[in-house]
């Protein structure tokens, strides 16, 4: 089904890994620093895509990460806390998807 003055890419839904934004409109969207923003790659905390040329490019998931890494801080944890943090989160989100398996979202009627 075409959509009258859209191309097929633009009515797909966004790919929400795909790294689209340099690191200082990251930053600017985020009211972040650019150099936090390295430091929290050189600490482990998140890993955005790279062009061929090194340049980092950010997702939509990365923004949300960072986000969160933001959260964190404001609430008082340094970067190691926030790094257990976010590696218990990464973990909790990977089991719950093999527990719904393929295909199977849980919804808020249907839960077990």
């Amino acid at each position: 089904m075409a959509l009258k003055g859209r191309t097929a890419a633009a009515a797909a839904a966004p790919d929400r890994t795909h790294g689209v934004y340099g690191i200082s409109v990251a930053a600017e969207l985020l009211g972040m620093g650019v150099q936090n923003l390295r430091a929290y790659e050189a600490r482990g905390l998140l890993d955005p895509q790279r062009t061929r040329g090194g340049t980092r490019r950010y997702s939509a998931e990365d923004l949300d990460r960072l986000r969160r890494i933001g959260d964190l801080l404001r609430a008082g944890l340094n970067l190691a806390g926030i790094a257990m943090v976010l590696q218990l989160q990464d973990e909790n989100t990977r089991l719950r998807a093999t527990q719904r398996g393929p295909g199977r979202q849980d919804s808020p009627t249907h839960r077990r």
